[in-house]
């Protein structure tokens, strides 16, 4: 079986909050909008959703039957949110561990879709709306 090792699949670049707290992260990530990056060389949400649509792309023009993806909380989550429609929000529902998530080539292709028009105007399913 073929091996192919995707980076766009890889989780959010933390910057300074690699390898720290996750209180920490998440207080950070409940506090900003979508498009700003972690600080100390992090990324955004929205660039972290165009790059994990790219990377759904990529699996999409598989030529076989079945792939098999492994991934982290956060694309995962960003995932099975989009495959069905939904957009990301600004607190992520748990994504539980070594948890398979059946889905169809539908399925997928609905998700980077649904990825890359929120990151082109991010703005949070759960965001309070603006008066």
């Amino acid at each position: 079986m073929p091996r192919l090792v995707l980076p766009a699949l890889n989780e959010i670049h933390f910057g300074s909050f690699e390898g720290g707290s996750l209180a920490d992260y998440r207080a950070w990530a409940w506090a900003n909008p979508p498009n700003v990056d972690c600080p100390g060389g992090g990324e955004s949400r929205a660039a972290a959703a165009t790059r994990i649509a790219e990377g759904l792309e990529t699996l999409l023009r598989r030529p076989e039957e079945t792939v098999l993806a492994i991934g982290h909380s956060l694309p995962v989550r960003y995932v099975l949110d989009a495959c069905d429609g939904a957009l990301p929000a600004q607190r992520l529902a748990r994504v539980g561990h070594a948890v398979p998530h059946r889905l169809t080539r539908t399925q997928v292709a609905r998700a980077a879709g649904t990825l890359r028009v929120w990151a082109a105007s991010p703005r949070f399913a759960d965001a309070p709306s603006e008066a």
